[in-house]
């Protein structure tokens, strides 16, 4: 059986990215209301792939594309201990392949590529009643950190 490779995303690989957005999509949308219906897209990943301040990464497995996440780097709020920060994103595993550890890998190659930016502060944001993406990421050392809060 052929091992998992972590590598940067390039531009041969949006068709199935694509897919993996609206998988994402898919997934959080019992968890949002406020969505719109579909077709709608998070992120713009031409541009993140061909940005330097971010960090778009594939796990392979059998040269297939299983799974998903980027880095880039942001902008702190003035008032913060920090001028710029990681911020996380677009963390899929092709359902078959979850449980594996593979996002901790990806999340992984993300830190140390966040770190080697000179970012001491990595952040994402996860849904509130996503017990099982908490999870992990609380497996990898993330901790709850803020709430947000909406009123209709």
């Amino acid at each position: 059986m052929d091992a998992v490779i972590v590598r940067q995303a390039t531009l041969k690989d949006l068709d199935v990215l694509l897919k993996f957005e609206q998988g994402i999509i898919k997934a959080e949308r019992p968890f949002d209301a406020t969505l719109e219906e579909d077709p709608i897209h998070y992120y713009d990943l031409k541009t993140m792939i061909l940005d330097a301040d971010a960090e778009v990464l594939v796990a392979e497995k059998n040269n297939e594309i299983i799974s998903s996440g980027y880095a880039v780097i942001k902008e702190a709020k003035s008032y913060l201990n920090h001028k710029t920060y990681a911020y996380l994103g677009f963390m899929y595993t092709h359902p078959d392949y979850r449980g594996h550890g593979i996002n901790a890998r990806i999340i992984s190659v993300l830190k140390e590529w966040s770190f080697s930016k000179g970012l001491k502060e990595i952040r994402l944001t996860v849904y509130n009643d996503n017990q099982a993406a908490i999870k992990a990421y609380e497996k990898v050392g993330f901790e709850r950190h803020l709430i947000e809060m909406r009123l209709k």
